[in-house]
């Protein structure tokens, strides 16, 4: 694979996915990243409550944005993610998702997710393994 352009702010909010389901890059650390986004009805599971998918989506993309990843141009790749929902988000919720780089090895990083919502109660957790190249 060859090397891609550093992914910046303006660059990951344009990112076609991240703006049809309204999720925004806050912001990129050195070794986090932050994403929020606020739950409306394109969000909605058949309950009426946020859909999961939209929760393991922020937990999936958050994960790329540490500095040492996509901000500093390397290409990734999701090989693992796992997901555990603590309770739900609801219709006007503003979810913020933080992404910490856990371990970083030659070829694969882990990272750990946290989501919580307004009140700063977490909404859900986890873990993403990236494959680096690059």
């Amino acid at each position: 694979m060859h090397k891609i352009e550093p992914a910046t702010l303006e660059t990951g909010n344009a990112i076609a996915m991240l703006r049809t389901l309204n999720i925004n890059l806050r912001e990129i650390g050195e070794s986090h990243a932050v994403m929020e986004v606020t739950v409306d009805e394109r969000h909605r599971n058949y309950f009426g409550g946020a859909h999961g998918g939209l929760i393991a989506t922020l937990i999936d993309t958050v994960s790329f944005f540490p500095r040492p990843l996509l901000p500093s141009g390397k290409t990734c790749t999701t090989t693992n993610l796992a997901v555990t929902y603590v309770r739900p988000a609801l219709v006007g919720d503003v979810l913020t998702a933080r992404s910490e780089l856990m371990h970083s090895g030659r070829k694969l990083v882990s990272l750990s997710v946290t989501v919580k919502n307004q009140h700063d109660k977490l909404v859900a957790h986890g873990n993403a393994t990236l494959m680096v190249s690059g």
